[in-house]
């Protein structure tokens, strides 16, 4: 069986720095002050490295992202977060060449538990070679690794090929047969018949939209103050100011939002209301459908937070999962006039609509579908590990907040059960046309697939306790709050 061991950071990935990845673990893991004191050391780090101390700047890292954050958060923030920066980082050359071998073993300069989950599932290789982070008996991160031994892992047997940079010292390029060194040839003869693909990440979380780079992370962190009074000012218009006044306002304090197509007039007479079916980019979709219309369409959730419809300016139609009882409150709420719902049932940052649930196509035909999209410039506006009541704050502390909203044409007769189509068959039409709009990818993922990914195969979410998430608000905002 031919083999190939290749090096992660520099070759796999196209940046050799891992500084903004541990910046991840300290904001995600552990809170915005941990996040500031690592920014703080950058410059020492860059100075080990420009005297050839790279493992010592390394060892910095590693030990102010993790010392004392428990060991079940770094694995949360490797399963959830990380998978998403580091696909984007992927050098698809080097990735061509590697995924050519039968046996793929990657090795990293970061502790093992970081990189684990993006090599084996995302890349798939069949083992990751890298330091071991020290934990102790209480669960807690030590700071500190122990290396891992190369000669041993490849005693039996030597790589056919070993990919990686000359000038990065990584041992292990020493006990492969062959070796190449970027620039790398991907059209060189493939060992199999068909190339395979890596994973996509569907599925991600955390707050941070890009990776936060030295340069990103300072502009984060001097933003934060103004964004959370521009965010306390743009929820408090939104409460105030009534809807077809909000369009006006909006762009004043830099929001933007993008309309095409010709919505439906408001429902009239003894008609039922028009259903809005949208895609579920964040909780705000519904407000920003309302503030389109120009008036107040109440809409269907699932498990938005107290706080969240508290300051929502639209009414809200709390649902419970129970299929007949839902069906009931829809059907009594379109008696009274419009209504939008996210069938997804869930959100989903990548360009990929969720299964969609068939109960909305049982109950009207009169069925208008929305193409919902969103570009933020900082911070993601739902998140499943965190307090789901600081979404709205994060979505307005953004600098620029656009939407994009899409009316498609209602759907015709035909296309609805009143011709004979499934609710099934119903639902699949219009997740197609939807994602035909956005140029997204349709999948049959739902929202529990969503879940047991990012909170790993129990499928269960509630790993941060209230408390523990009391304490990472409490952290992230401390600074500014004193």
């Amino acid at each position: 069986m031919e083999s190939i061991v290749s090096e992660l950071e520099g070759t796999l990935l196209k940046d050799p720095d891992l500084f903004s990845y541990f910046m991840l673990i300290a904001f995600e893991a552990s809170g915005l002050l941990r996040f500031a004191f690592l920014l703080l050391l950058w410059p020492l780090i860059r100075v080990f490295d420009i005297l050839g101390m790279r493992d010592t700047g390394l060892k910095l890292m590693i030990f102010v992202a993790t010392v004392g954050v428990p060991e079940s958060e770094i694995q949360a923030v490797a399963r959830a977060v990380l998978p998403k920066f580091l696909m984007d980082d992927m050098n698809i050359e080097a990735w061509k060449v590697f995924s050519s071998y039968e046996k793929r073993v990657v090795v990293t300069k970061m502790p093992r538990i970081m990189a684990e989950r993006f090599v084996k599932e995302h890349l798939r290789a069949d083992d990751v070679v890298g330091c071991e982070l020290l934990v102790n008996r209480f669960g807690y991160a030590t700071g500190f690794v122990k290396e891992p031994n190369f000669a041993k892992v490849f005693m039996h047997e030597k790589p056919s090929l070993g990919l990686g940079r000359s000038l990065s010292g990584s041992s292990f390029l020493s006990l492969c047969k062959e070796q190449m060194h970027p620039p790398f040839i991907s059209g060189q003869k493939q060992h199999h018949d068909e190339l395979i693909r890596p994973l996509p990440v569907i599925f991600h979380d955390g707050r941070l939209v890009k990776r936060p780079t030295a340069f990103t992370a300072l502009l984060i962190i001097l933003w934060i103050p103004i964004g959370i009074i521009l965010a306390i000012i743009r929820i408090s218009i939104g409460i105030i100011l009534p809807m077809w006044a909000k369009p006006y306002v909006a762009p004043l304090f830099g929001g933007s939002i993008v309309v095409k197509g010709i919505p439906p007039l408001p429902a009239s007479g003894r008609n039922d209301g028009v259903l809005f079916v949208c895609t579920h980019r964040t909780l705000m979709d519904p407000v920003v459908l309302s503030t389109v219309l120009r008036r107040k369409i109440p809409a269907v959730t699932y498990s938005i937070s107290r706080f969240s419809e508290i300051i929502s300016p639209i009414p809200t139609v709390r649902l419970t999962r129970i299929r007949e009882v839902d069906a009931n409150r829809i059907k009594m709420e379109l008696s009274k006039g419009d209504l939008v719902v996210c069938p997804e049932g869930t959100t989903c940052r990548e360009p990929f609509l969720l299964r969609f649930s068939a109960l909305f196509a049982e109950l009207t035909d009169r069925i208008v579908p929305v193409a919902m999209n969103y570009r933020v410039g900082f911070f993601h506006a739902t998140t499943a590990r965190g307090w789901k009541g600081l979404d709205p704050i994060f979505f307005f502390m953004n600098p620029r907040p656009v939407y994009e909203v899409t009316f498609l044409n209602q759907l015709p007769v035909e296309a609805t059960c009143s011709a004979g189509k499934s609710p099934h068959d119903v639902a699949n039409y219009v997740q197609r046309i939807l994602a035909a709009t956005l140029g997204f990818e349709c999948t049959n993922f739902t929202r529990k697939d969503k879940y047991r990914v990012l909170a790993g195969n129990d499928g269960n979410v509630s790993y941060i306790s209230i408390l523990d998430q009391i304490k990472m608000v409490v952290r992230t905002f401390k600074p500014f709050l004193n």
